[in-house]
């Protein structure tokens, strides 16, 4: 079978599964699960939600959903990165929040665990990647100190064109490119940033920076599959063609209004029914290490666009669940005995694999007779980490706490795709039915400001006093 997405039979064979069985109040109890007629009841709101949804789309509002369909803009890409293939050896985003976790996940999810240390032939010219994505020196520095400028670019990423720390460590790599390569300093630089406002974009013109452009109405945290996220996927020879044409498959799924067969709408009316229910914290638990960096993601994408002070109206609301990250099976050795016998306040999500890429064979040692060792012996770790997250599963059903699958064929960017698409489209689904503004951040910008007077940017004086002030501590709650 030909394994590409030209194939039609290989692209159903990987289409991603919602399996939501364990959510339902037929498998646990009905004071904590859901019910058919709380899902029956919610068909309005939810055919509401899709309606409001797709027709800020078709408006040009939500370009988030366009991003499948941008064939000229990939095309540019992928010839930028064939590019600097030829040229570097190391690519560096200079980015945080949005500007970086994308990067980060479609990174781990689609290239080999140490795929750094590959030599240049094992990774077919793919360039090492690096995130530097804090304002902590040491991190900075450290990675300064092992790469070759000469032979690294940087890709700066900032929507707005005035991220703090995007800038400040910006300013740091300029100077050092300046001292290792002169005049060329601004081959070296790659600017993704708003297509005509802001700083650096003014800035990429003044010094001839080669420049990509993050569309007007897509916001950071979803713009994974605009330049942003594609460049460096494209460097390291990710399929981006392949990650689009799944995003464009999940695009399609959702296009419906029919609760019960649109996965993405599901998975947000299944959040805020259990919301309903006091389940204010929503756990994604990837089984597979290459997906560990998707929970991260997905994790400031549902707490920057639901935790919201007001709704729409402008009602006081507070509302919003609390995105936790886990993996599996790492951190049933730290987590779970919260999840199956604490508070009845989570609900969780796993990412499952169904065929690895890879599979370790546990080699048969003679310890047949051992009971700790002889029922491992000729089996995998494969079976072992799927075995596992069906015990994970059942343990946490049979205690009453819900939880759903999102079942992954396997790990590749058709699938991936079609995952990072629905996570985003169940958000922004999410925001319609909890009425907030999915799109906002206003208490993220709140620190930013606080940030600019205290670093003393023009203009923010007054905030300044007012935090210099308000803010001072008391020895009497200081221990020394």
């Amino acid at each position: 079978m030909d394994k590409s997405w030209h194939n039609g039979e290989w692209c159903r064979s990987m289409r991603i599964r919602l399996d939501y069985t364990n959510m339902m109040s037929s498998r646990i109890d009905m004071h904590h699960g859901v019910t058919d007629d709380d899902i029956t009841y919610l068909e309005e709101m939810g055919r509401k939600a899709h309606k409001d949804l797709w027709e800020r789309h078709e408006s040009g509002d939500l370009g988030f959903m366009s991003l499948h369909n941008q064939a000229d803009e990939l095309q540019d890409i992928k010839g930028a990165a064939a590019r600097l293939q030829k040229r570097f050896d190391n690519y560096v985003v200079i980015g945080i929040g949005g500007s970086a976790l994308g990067n980060i996940a479609l990174n781990s999810a689609l290239n080999p665990p140490y795929y750094n240390e590959l030599s240049k032939d094992e990774r077919k010219e793919g360039l090492k990647v690096y995130f530097p994505d804090n304002v902590d020196p040491e991190l900075l520095r450290g990675l300064l100190n092992v790469i070759d400028l000469t032979k690294t670019v940087f890709n700066v990423i900032t929507k707005s064109g005035s991220t703090a720390e995007t800038l400040a460590n910006f300013l740091i790599i300029r100077e050092e490119l300046k001292k290792a390569v002169g005049d060329e300093y601004h081959r070296h630089i790659i600017v993704t940033t708003d297509p005509h406002k802001g700083f650096l974009r003014k800035l990429a013109t003044k010094e001839d920076f080669r420049s990509f452009s993050v569309p007007e109405n897509v916001g950071g945290r979803f713009s994974v599959l605009s330049p942003v996220g594609l460049l460096s996927a494209a460097v390291t020879n990710v399929d981006v063609d392949e990650l689009l044409a799944g995003a464009a498959e999940m695009h399609e799924r959702c296009s419906g209004p029919d609760i019960r067969s649109n996965p993405a709408l599901m998975a947000a009316a299944l959040q805020y029914l259990l919301y309903q229910k006091m389940k204010n914290i929503v756990v994604m638990m990837p089984y597979a290490q290459a997906l560990k960096d998707i929970a991260d993601w997905f994790r400031q994408l549902w707490a920057e666009s639901l935790g919201k002070k007001s709704d729409r109206s402008g009602k006081i609301v507070y509302e919003g669940s609390t995105p936790v990250n886990a993996l599996g099976a790492t951190d049933q050795h730290s987590q779970i005995q919260l999840y199956i016998e604490g508070p009845f306040d989570k609900s969780v999500i796993f990412l499952t694999v169904e065929k690895f890429r890879e599979n370790v064979n546990i080699p048969a040692a003679g310890f047949q007779d051992e009971d700790a060792l002889g029922y491992l012996e000729g089996s995998s770790l494969e079976k072992l980490i799927q075995t596992e997250q069906y015990a994970t599963e059942w343990a946490l059903t049979k205690n009453n706490r819900p939880n759903c699958k999102i079942i992954i064929p396997e790990v590749n960017a058709y699938t991936i795709g079609q995952l990072l698409y629905m996570l985003e489209l169940q958000t922004a689904y999410a925001g319609e039915l909890f009425n907030v503004n999915a799109f906002d951040q206003p208490g993220v910008e709140d620190g930013k400001k606080a940030t600019y007077a205290l670093m003393g940017r023009d203009g923010y004086g007054s905030l300044k006093q007012e935090l210099l002030t308000g803010m001072d501590t008391s020895s009497k709650y200081i221990i020394d």
